[in-house]
């Protein structure tokens, strides 16, 4: 799988004591060298204004500019937006996050195959004219919404984030489709499934979890099912993975109490939904996961789950609780 990863990703932050720290992809990308994960690597660029503008307007990417300009090299602040921390590198690490993403997308298109965009900060969160939630572009829906633009096919981003993708929500339509689960009630609060439905030009699909944990089986069974649900129906050119692990047992921010080991499981049925419908193409993007070790294992697992394609484990649908099975059953109906 190709990589996209730059060392100056690092460069926001890096003297905050912060969750959202350098070392959360540093470490990854140290142990997806060490495993012979690394050797196909992108290198990013910094995103024009022109990019960021197919998901920001123009005055909220200015406005990130100036913001991270007017603070010394030691200095923080929090991005006027909202409760997310900046510092003076973040601008440009927030659009070289931006910009490798895109990267990993041209080539995925170009050679109909599997890229991870190893980038931060994270994105699910910033909304088209605010940045909040540690994020301030949005990586993710950048990427879907340059592919939509430029060959006219839909999209369809699934966010297994332990945090509803709020961000992501916004810009549903014109060819975006977007899945998540989600702890609930949690940060953002949003993401009721209520708000779901099937339109033209894109489907949107939320699931709350309880905020106490689901089951490891019961994860994975709800991914299996709602990807292979909504991707028959909208039959998507390009498979979109907002990868936040902060839904792994232990997670200092998150945490569901769901194994690691459900992280190959993704990347088993991220394989078998980009050959049946997107001609290879899928692009994963980091969101959270906020213990560098644990993160490190689970991306390097969710590679090692795409690239060994195998059908997914065995998932009984019978260990999906009660109301998760509800509103699944809910959106068939509304959408059949």
């Amino acid at each position: 799988m190709l990589v996209a990863y730059d060392e100056r990703l690092t460069d926001h932050l890096s003297g905050l004591r912060h969750p959202e720290q350098p070392d959360r992809v540093r470490v990854v990308a140290r142990e997806l060298e060490r495993r012979g994960m690394l050797t196909d690597r992108i290198d990013t660029v910094i995103a024009r204004p022109d990019e960021l503008a197919r998901a920001h307007p123009l005055r909220y990417i200015e406005l990130v500019k100036r913001e991270c300009a007017r603070l010394e090299a030691d200095e923080a602040a929090l991005l006027s937006t909202g409760d997310t921390h900046i510092d003076a590198g973040s601008y440009e690490a927030a659009a070289r996050a931006a910009g490798g993403t895109l990267a990993a997308l041209s080539r995925v298109c170009a050679q109909g195959r599997s890229a991870f965009a190893l980038v931060r900060p994270p994105g699910h969160h910033a909304e088209p004219a605010r940045g909040m939630g540690f994020c301030v572009f949005n990586n993710a829906a950048l990427a879907a919404r340059t592919f939509s633009l430029e060959t006219g096919g839909s999209v369809l981003v699934a966010d297994i984030d332990y945090h509803h993708g709020n961000g992501t929500q916004a810009l549903v339509g014109r060819g975006l489709s977007y899945i998540s689960t989600h702890a609930s009630p949690a940060y953002p609060d949003t993401g009721a499934a209520e708000e779901n439905h099937l339109r033209a030009g894109g489907a949107l699909l939320n699931v709350p979890l309880p905020v106490d944990g689901i089951s490891t089986e019961a994860f994975v069974a709800i991914w299996t099912h709602t990807l292979r649900t909504l991707a028959a129906r909208i039959r998507p050119g390009l498979l979109v993975v907002s990868a936040g692990y902060d839904f792994v047992a232990g997670d200092p921010v998150g945490d569901l109490g769901v194994a690691v080991s459900a992280s190959r499981q993704i990347g088993r049925i991220a394989h078998e939904i980009a050959a049946d419908y997107c001609g290879g193409r899928v692009l994963f993007v980091l969101e959270g996961g906020y213990d560098p070790a644990t993160l490190a294992t689970c991306v390097a697992e969710t590679i090692s789950g795409y690239e060994e394609d195998r059908v997914v484990d065995r998932a009984e649908p019978a260990s999906i609780p009660t109301r998760q099975r509800a509103i699944l059953g809910n959106f068939e109906s509304a959408t059949a």
